[in-house]
């Protein structure tokens, strides 16, 4: 079976942890390749992002290591996470975990769970793919926005906000949460809308299915950012029509067999 490791580069333990589990997978019978940025930190031979090739990916690391290596594939490729991060929903597996838990695989398999994506455009141009959430935020701090949510060709509601929240149910326990959100079964595939801080308490978070066309219309003449999981994509500004569609590449998720809900408890609790 083969195997590429992807580390977070900044964090020393982390990569030090990438190193001796490459032996210890290397001993298992796996074959590993590590992914450049790591390898150039672990002063070793590496494979780019876009030639990266196999059975599975394994990331050490926080949710943003994850949603960097989701983003970065020219191809989805099963993946698990070890959590060096702080809360880590996306990092299933603890470092003391891993080495049984890979042991199991090369005997018994795998199952994958597939996580769905959102793709985003502006004015029906491509602007990126999200697995977590876009946002659209004030480039004004106390500055009102203005939106509408456009379902079917229907103006379905409206938001004056300091911004707007487009998740994925995955996303539901990231910004989201933070921000009043639901928390959303990750196999429910639906668009999570949330706005930010907004004017009217009758505002509430919206879930709408994925089998509905959704837009979102920017109705202000003020500057504001669309932001994809954590990345500036593009300015936005009155006028512009916000198209949100379900990916037909979806990211790969290795299951551990954990009970979705029982880890939320479980991250909540230690977070």
């Amino acid at each position: 079976m083969k195997c590429t490791l992807v580390a977070r580069p900044d964090l020393e333990d982390a990569l030090n942890y990438t190193k001796d589990l490459a032996s210890t997978l290397t001993n298992l019978g796996y074959t590993v390749d590590i992914e450049g940025v790591t390898a150039r930190e672990l002063e070793m031979e590496g494979t780019p992002f876009s030639s990266i090739e196999g059975d599975l990916i394994i990331v050490i690391g926080g949710d943003g290591s994850v949603l960097h290596t989701v983003h970065n594939l020219y191809k989805q490729i099963p993946l698990i996470g070890i959590n060096f991060g702080t809360v880590g929903f996306l990092a299933d597996l603890e470092p003391e975990e891993a080495p049984a838990f890979f042991a199991t695989i090369l005997e018994q398999g795998f199952v994958v769970r597939r996580r769905m994506r959102i793709d985003i455009s502006i004015n029906g141009d491509p602007a990126g793919e999200v697995l977590n959430e876009a946002f659209i935020v004030t480039s004004r701090p106390a500055k009102l926005l203005n939106f509408s949510i456009i379902v079917d060709g229907i103006s379905a509601e409206k938001f004056r906000a300091d911004g707007l929240l487009i998740s994925t149910p995955t996303g539901s326990t990231a910004y989201a949460m933070s921000a009043g959100g639901p928390i959303v079964d990750p196999f429910i595939p639906g668009y999570l809308i949330v706005p930010l801080a907004p004017y009217h308490l009758s505002s509430r978070p919206h879930i709408i299915s994925t089998e509905r066309t959704l837009q979102i219309g920017v109705e202000s003449d003020k500057p504001a950012e669309l932001v994809l999981d954590g990345r500036v994509a593009r300015t936005v500004s009155a006028g512009d029509i916000i198209t949100v569609e379900q990916s037909p590449d979806p990211a790969l998720f290795i299951d551990t067999k954990r009970n979705f809900f029982l880890k939320v408890q479980q991250k909540l609790r230690q977070g």
